[in-house]
Formats: structure tokens, sequence, C-alpha cells
């Protein structure tokens, strides 16, 4: 038996109910994403103190509608999002092996995100919730990052939390689920954008990452020097446009430069900024793990660069897996599970926040 009493909370993305649950139960969760080109819906298994079960994990991309316009497009996204929406529910609880009955609670990406996107799923979510007479938990998306390397685990331990996607750059310092500090961000674009307007000028598809890190194994990483913005001592916060920029200028001095110098030289600026940051933050708050989550987080050379220093260091390295590092809903999910079993559920009139902080 579930009762509900209302209560607000500070940087709550929807006005919050607290949910008391007489005993401890299983839980199956369908969350939906929708924040940005992706649209996910994800069905998970879990109880508190327990490790969360993936059900089934389905994902549409839109890159292939976005790469001619060399970015996303607001107007395409939300479209495609309510085109490939219910078939992916459909899919998803399918797959899953359940019906729509069956599930417990309901969630979605609330923010941050484009505002049209998050709509989408946001508004299907809590339908389906109120059809179904369940509870709704909006869930960052940003959390949804922020925990994934941990998603195997029965519990999230305290460590720095490195984000490093399109959108973001976040060294978040976190003491348990729900329980974050904000360490570091960026000042002007985040990683993944630099890569995907490095990737643009070096007449790359998008998005640029993965032509930027294949293009960076046949080229000489120590070719050009370009700038590590703010790495002065004690500094956490981020800044690429400098980096950017030097890209710029040196394709119009040297218009015959190798793209695959550019691309490792570049690339490997990015790698040396995401990575010094992330010790100098966990050596700051004393901690001994560094989960590493985010779309850039794929790139082999972000990762091979941080398990080899988390080693010298005796740090370890959580890396989330490939499936969830860019845009998913199993993220979600297990981010909403958590939030769920804390006791929080969120109010059906409750609104999307676009620029939705930790």
């Amino acid at each position: 038996m579930i009762a509900r009493t209302q209560q607000a909370e500070a940087h709550s993305p929807v006005a919050e109910s607290t949910l008391v649950i007489d005993h401890p139960r299983v839980a199956v969760f369908l969350a939906i994403e929708s924040s940005c080109d992706e649209t996910a819906v994800a069905i998970l298994r879990g109880e508190p103190g327990g490790a969360a079960e993936v059900l089934a994990s389905e994902v549409a991309s839109q890159i292939e509608e976005h790469r001619e316009h060399g970015g996303v497009v607001p107007e395409v996204a939300s479209r495609s999002h309510s085109l490939n929406l219910n078939a992916l529910v459909e899919r998803a609880l399918d797959t899953a092996g359940i019906g729509m009955g069956d599930v417990d609670v309901f969630g979605a990406t609330m923010g941050p995100g484009l505002a049209s996107s998050l709509l989408v799923g946001s508004t299907a979510a809590k339908a389906m919730a109120c059809v179904s007479g369940k509870p709704f938990v909006g869930v960052n998306h940003m959390e949804g990052h922020l925990l994934s390397p941990f998603m195997d685990r029965t519990a999230v331990p305290p460590h720095i939390g490195l984000i490093v996607s399109g959108g973001h750059t976040l060294l978040m310092d976190v003491r348990a689920a729900g329980d974050y500090q904000q360490m570091g961000t960026t000042r002007d674009d985040a990683a993944g954008e630099a890569f995907d307007k490095v990737g643009k000028m070096l007449g790359l598809p998008y998005p640029g990452g993965p032509g930027i890190e294949k293009a960076a194994k046949n080229g000489d990483p120590a070719a050009y020097d370009f700038p590590r913005s703010m790495m002065q001592a004690g500094e956490l916060d981020f800044s690429f446009s400098g980096l950017k920029t030097a890209v710029l200028y040196t394709l119009q001095k040297n218009p015959d430069a190798k793209i695959t110098d550019i691309a490792a030289s570049f690339q490997t600026a990015v790698v040396e900024v995401l990575l010094e940051k992330a010790i100098r933050a966990a050596k700051r708050a004393d901690a001994d793990i560094i989960g590493l989550s985010g779309g850039v987080s794929l790139n082999r050379a972000v990762r091979e660069a941080f398990s080899v220093r988390c080693g010298k260091e005796s740090i370890e390295l959580a890396v989330a897996e490939p499936g969830v590092c860019t845009d998913n809903a199993a993220m979600i999910g297990f981010a909403g599970l958590l939030r769920f079993f804390a006791g929080k559920t969120d109010a059906l009139d409750g609104d999307i926040d676009p620029n939705l902080r930790l």
C-alpha cells in the first residue's frame, strides 16, 4: 500500500510527492528519454538495496535526419519523437515480456534539453501514469548520466563524477545518489560540442566525435600545440572555445594541413584537460573513485588515458557501459528507480525545465 503526501523540494524538476512505502518491494519502471535527438524507452526492474535489471532498452536514433543540417533541428527532433514513441513503448513491453498493467512506476526526462523534445516524452509518461493510476517520477537528464557507471551495483558509492557530453561538461562531488555538489562546469562550449564543431571544420560528418577519433588514429598528436585553457592550479572549470578557435586559425593558415594531425592534436588537448581536472577534483575531495559518463566517454583515447592515469593514482575508474553513454532511457530509469525507492514521486501537473540543473 502506498500513501502520498505533497512536499516541495528545492531544485526538483516538478512539484514533488513523498511516498510512504509500507515495506520494500520490487518495482517495474518504464522510462522515456526525449531530451534532444534520441527517442528512447526502457523498462527496468529493481528493489531497494538491489542492482537494477534492464528488461528492455530501445533507442530510435535521429542522426541521419539531422546530419544534412550539421546539427540538431528542434522541430525535426520533436516531430520524430512523436512519430517513434508509441512503437518504441510497444517494442519495449514486448521485449520485457510484460503488459502495461505490470508497470509500477512511469518516468521521463524533465530537463535539461530542448523544450519541444522534452514535452513529447514527459507528456506521454504522465498520460500513461494517469491512465494506469500509477506514480510518475521526473528525472534530471544529467543525473541519469552521472549515475550510469553504477547501474550494476547495489548502491552508488561516494565518487567524483565527470559527465562529458554534447551539451555538458560537469565535475560533480557525489556523496550518494541524490546528494551532489558541483565542482566544475564549462564556461562556454562543452567538450562534445567542441568535437562537433571541429569535426565540421574538418569536413567530417555529424556528429563530429566518431570522425575525429577515427582520423586521429592515423595522426600525430604532437603536430600542433593547441591550447589547454584554464589549467592554472586549482581551476576545475572548463573552456573549449579557445581550443576550437585555435583549430580554425590553424586551418586558415595551413589549408593543406593533414586532417589526421589536426584531429589527433585536438583530441589530445581535450583528453589532457578532462583528465587533469578530474584527478584534481578527486584529490581535492579525497575521493578514490572517478565515474566517467556521457557520449564523449565512448572515445577510446579518453578511456585509455583515464584508465592509465587512474591506475597510477590508485583511483578506481568506473566507466558507463557503451550502451548507456549516449542518450538512452535505461539510465533515466535507473535514476528514477533510485528516486522512487528514496520515497519521491512527482505531480502530473509539473512542468519541464529546459535549463534544469543538478
